[in-house]
């Protein structure tokens, strides 16, 4: 098992677990005050790119302290498509309810492990859940209803973008910006939604695509113009984390862009896509996360890191399936139930929280659901 246990982990009861299991009491702590929390508390929050729920359960399984929600991996989930605003904010808003709605179910079934087969309890953290909000999808009240969505999702943040919409991905030719001040008046909103929300903790992350912009009102253009906007929006204290989209993995840029901000607010945390459009195995010298840290990035995350990593192994099991039939699935077991393999969703009954639905079940008198309706066949025959 490779989930790093907190050692100093606080455990209470909840309703919706039997008496004698616990969970984490940051259960009940709102996912934007944890990430506050460890903002403060962590040298950097790295937060692997996912895109629906079970992707998110595994960043939690492997003890990820964050999780972020990718625009451009949903749109190729949900829609099958390109990052290039194809989808609307109910759609994207309704898939990260859904995944916080799976996280915090997750954190219930593992807690209560596999009493059949004396699998213990495993207590695990809920990583906050930081979710794009591009552009907004519109004007101010665009962003006005997005950011209610988000709020009452349990997201824990959720950053903006100063592109022109329709936008498109930040590694994509084309970009254009909009003014500073129309900018301003998204992120202004975004935070007296969530403030009138009571969620004063709600994580604002301004990001500006100035780097790579062709056409914006000023007339800076590449890093100096991400520099002005970087500190145009800082001015108006409202992003809790910058973000500003580079154009390549060379780290030049990062440093200039971090020192420029700092010059004027040395308290000043940012926000790193490690993104997914660079060819990191051809950079000889890599910027690392710790390095990032050291800047001040205090955010950084792979935006379709879980993307690439879902399709590479379909693309292995096809490919094998498709020379050896059976057989390929056969290869993938194999490899899933090797000795010592901590590869959770190999019991997909487990993962999915069986034995939590057949415990409950048990204790609710609910239909066909208690541990006394389990077929007891031979753990070497099925899973």
């Amino acid at each position: 098992m490779s989930v790093k246990q907190t050692a100093k982990m606080e455990l209470v009861e909840t309703d919706l677990l039997p008496k004698g299991f616990k969970v984490p009491k940051s259960r009940f702590t709102h996912p934007s005050t944890r990430m506050r929390q460890l903002l403060d508390s962590e040298p950097y929050l790295f937060g692997p790119g996912i895109y629906d729920p079970m992707g998110a359960q595994m960043v939690m399984y492997y003890g990820f302290k964050a999780a972020y929600f990718s625009g451009y991996s949903f749109a190729m989930g949900h829609v099958g498509s390109t990052d290039m605003d194809l989808y609307s904010s109910t759609e994207i808003a309704d898939g990260a309810r859904r995944t916080v709605s799976g996280l915090r179910k997750f954190q219930l079934a593992m807690a209560v492990g596999d009493p059949e087969k004396n699998q213990p309890p495993m207590h695990l953290e809920i990583p906050p859940l930081v979710a794009d909000m591009d552009g907004g999808y519109g004007n101010i009240f665009n962003v006005q209803r997005a950011t209610e969505l988000y709020v009452q999702a349990g997201v824990a943040a959720a950053h903006i973008e100063d592109q022109v919409l329709p936008k498109r991905c930040g590694h994509i030719g084309g970009k254009a910006l909009v003014s500073a001040n129309e900018m301003i008046g998204k992120l202004r909103m975004a935070r007296a939604v969530a403030n009138d929300m009571d969620n004063k903790d709600f994580v604002i992350i301004a990001r500006t695509d100035g780097v790579s912009a062709i056409d914006a009102p000023e007339s800076a253009r590449g890093i100096k113009l991400a520099v002005e906007r970087g500190l145009r929006y800082m001015d108006t204290g409202i992003p809790d984390l910058l973000w500003c989209e580079f154009s390549t993995s060379d780290r030049g840029p990062v440093e200039t862009f971090a020192s420029e901000i700092r010059k004027r607010f040395p308290k000043a945390r940012f926000a790193f896509n490690w993104s997914s459009s660079f060819k990191w195995f051809k950079d000889p010298n890599p910027i690392t996360f710790a390095q990032l840290g050291d800047l001040g990035f205090k955010f950084i995350f792979i935006t379709l890191g879980g993307q690439h990593a879902s399709s590479h192994g379909l693309s292995v099991l096809l490919q094998d399936m498709a020379q050896h039939q059976e057989g390929g699935y056969i290869n993938l077991q194999r490899k899933e139930w090797i000795d010592n393999a901590d590869f959770p969703t190999k019991s997909h009954h487990f993962f999915s929280g069986v034995p939590y639905h057949q415990l409950m079940g048990h204790e609710y008198d609910a239909a066909r659901l208690g541990f006394e309706f389990g077929e007891h066949l031979a753990e070497d025959k099925v899973v």
